[in-house]
This record gives C-alpha cells, sequence and structure tokens, in this order.
C-alpha cells in the first residue's frame, strides 16, 4: 500500500462494498480519500464527505472517465471544491485528449503540461508481436502460444464480456487456471479475483477494456491481445500492464478478419509498424474443451434451482399451492373440433367477417358522451 508508513489516515471509496464502513471511516476524519466519484457524490449528498478544506484534487486516469460518462460526476464534484486558487490540482493519464484539456483549463488556474518521453507511446522493455490468425485458427493458435512460451502470468483482453466468458471458459476446459473479469462484475468478486491473480494463485486472467485500467500487478509476463482493440489509445494501456516497474514484458496480438482493420490506427498511433511473426501448423494445439455453452439466466420475476422456486412456478406461489405442474397434469382427450373427421386434418373454423367502421354504432366509433342516457 502506498503512503502506508507516512503516519497518514486513507480511506478508499467504492461501490459494490460494506456502505457503513466507509461511512465511519469518513466521520471519524481522514487525511487522503481515494474514490470512484459515484459513491463521492453519495457520501458528499449524505453530507458524510465534506469537500471544503480539499487541499489537492488528483484526477487518474481522465481519459477513462470521460468515456465511461464520468464527466458530468467529475463537474458535479468540481463546482464543490475550493475555488482553483485554494487548491492544487492534478490530471493523469497515459493520453491527452482535448477533452481532458478542456476540463483542465475549466478548472484550473494557468494549468501546464508535463510530458514524459512523449515520442514514445511504448516502453522498449515491450516486445511487440501480431499475427495475422483466421477465426477458425485464432484459439488453437493462443492454446499452441501458452505451451510455446515461457510464461508466468498472463493477461488477455477480449473486446467483449461474452467473448470474456467463451474465452476463460474454453482456456479452463483445456487445463488452464483462468478467469475472467469485466466490468459489471460485483466487487467483491473482483476484489478477490484480484487478489488470486497478485499472489500467484490464478495464473491467466481475462478482461475487457473496461477492467484494465485498475489491474495493477508488477508481475505479468505477457499481455495477448486475443482481440485487437477499437481504440487505438487502448492499445497502449493494455500491453502498459506488463514491464511494470522496470521489467520485461512481452505484447502479443492476434488480428483475424474481423478486427485486422483496427491495427493500422494502432500503428500509426505508435508511431512504427509492429512486427508480424509468422506461425506453421506445429504452432496450432487441438482444443480439447469441446462445445462450451454460456450459463444461461433466469427471465427476471423467476429464480433458478438455488433460489427455492422451480422455474415452472408463478411469481409468490410455491408448491402444492394451486399450481399443477404440467408434467403432473392427467393427460386430456382431445375435443372433436381437434381431432378431425376421422383421424384427418383438423377443420378450421369459419373467419369471422369484418364489420365496416361506417357500419358500426354511432356510441362505439365516437366514444362516450356527456349527454345522459334517455
Amino acid at each position: 500500500m502506498l503512503g502506508g508508513h507516512t503516519g497518514l489516515r486513507m480511506t478508499a471509496v467504492f461501490g459494490g462494498v460494506d456502505y457503513e464502513k466507509q461511512a465511519r471511516e469518513l466521520r471519524e476524519g481522514t487525511d487522503i480519500v481515494i474514490g470512484t466519484p459515484g459513491r463521492l457524490i453519495d457520501f458528499l449528498k449524505q453530507k458524510v464527505l465534506v469537500l471544503k478544506d480539499v487541499q489537492v484534487l488528483v484526477i487518474d486516469e481522465a481519459d477513462r472517465m470521460f468515456d465511461m460518462g464520468f464527466i458530468r460526476d467529475l463537474r458535479y464534484l468540481l463546482r464543490r471544491l475550493p475555488a482553483y486558487d485554494r487548491r492544487q490540482s492534478m490530471l493523469f493519464s497515459a493520453t491527452l485528449n482535448y477533452r481532458v484539456l478542456e476540463l483542465a483549463y475549466e478548472h484550473m488556474n494557468a494549468p501546464e503540461e508535463i510530458y514524459i518521453e512523449p515520442q514514445d507511446r511504448t516502453v522498449d522493455t515491450v516486445e511487440q508481436c501480431v499475427f495475422h490468425v483466421g477465426l477458425d485458427q485464432k484459439l488453437p493458435l493462443l492454446l499452441g502460444l501458452l505451451k510455446r512460451e515461457a510464461w508466468e502470468r498472463i493477461l488477455i483482453f477480449c473486446n467483449t464480456k461474452a467473448g470474456v466468458e467463451f474465452l476463460a471458459a474454453k482456456l479452463r476446459g483445456n487445463g488452464y487456471p483462468a478467469e475472467g473479469i469485466t466490468g459489471d462484475l460485483p466487487q467483491k468478486r473482483r476484489l478477490r479475483l484480484m487478489e488470486k491473480f497478485k499472489s500467484g494463485e490464478l495464473k491467466i486472467l481475462v478482461a475487457t477494456d473496461v477492467a484494465s485500467r485498475g489491474i495493477h500487478v508488477e508481475d505479468i509476463t505477457h499481455v495477448i491481445n486475443y482481440d485487437l482493440p477499437q481504440d487505438r489509445e487502448d492499445y497502449v494501456h493494455r500491453i502498459g500492464r506488463t514491464a511494470r516497474a522496470g521489467k520485461s514484458g512481452k505484447a502479443i496480438s492476434l488480428a483475424d478478419e474481423r478486427n485486422v482493420w483496427f491495427l493500422e490506427p494502432i500503428e500509426s498511433f505508435l508511431g512504427k509498424k509492429i512486427p508480424v511473426l509468422w506461425f506453421g501448423e506445429d504452432w496450432l494445439e487441438q482444443d480439447k474443451a469441446g462445445r462450451v455453452r454460456m450459463p444461461r439466466r433466469e427471465p427476471s420475476g423467476r429464480q433458478g434451482p438455488r433460489g427455492g422456486r422451480r422455474p415452472g412456478l408463478p411469481q409468490g406461489k410455491k408448491a402444492g399451492q394451486g399450481h399443477v405442474a404440467q408434467q403432473d397434469r392427467p393427460a386430456e382427450a382431445p375435443s372433436p373440433s381437434q381431432e378431425g373427421p376421422a383421424g384427418g386434418k383438423r377443420r378450421r373454423r369459419p373467419r369471422r367477417k369484418r364489420v365496416p367502421q361506417e357500419k358500426l354504432p354511432s356510441a362505439i366509433t365516437q366514444g362516450p358522451t356527456n349527454t345522459p342516457a334517455t
């Protein structure tokens, strides 16, 4: 923990965990508050958090705040802070866009831009390469790379939540310890997975871009882009998860026919070409997981087997309370109108004739009137 030996009291404020514990720590007093915009605004409205004495403001991953729709929350918090000449404000980001600069000039007094090695988008300790592969060979190539590479801890990126769930299930089916992490994962489960990943108990983590910014692990040896990112700046953030704290790392990208179009903007943003590697048939490994089915979610209003009700029961009713399960109902004999003459086709009922609109009674076509009935 940064600052653990400074003697300062620090409080982490974010959603998904104990609300009362965080509120109690804020009421007792703290020197540094690290939090997410939503929970900070919640405590501010509850008058648990007071911002009038804030001396230093730090906004980390400022560009991602815009992409995730937090700009209104940030402006709400900034307007309730002391004036810009009474506090120091700092915005940190691996990439600065015009929206971040607009926020800086709006809420800062004579801001200054500080760049660290602006000529290089990525560090030299990251070895980058890309494979051009078809969709049908993408998973076999990934399995082959896991056998050929000398890896210790791997972070794999997919563009969608469904892709993360599918790939994590496939890797587990092939004997690799893998778990998936997405933006809508409950906070407690997210923290447990991150602890397992940091401790080395979990060797492979599959994630989306939403989750990539909060992954700070120093010993990630490989980053694999199973899907090339649609945003070229996300590529920089992805491969920045490896080669941290002066260590070396390797970034491998798989470009298939669906997302190979994102490669040229990425290389233009980096200012250089990513080396292309070619693979042979001996690089491909057979998928042993077979068909992988994603867990099906129950419709709203119904619970699965662990919820205490059977899927067929209506909401609010239990077994034996005015409901007969489909399999327990006695077989009913078909009605004469259904079975048809001598086992033939069922007769259709004659279609009703529609009455033209102008022949309907006036009370129906014109609606009710205020005239009393006689």
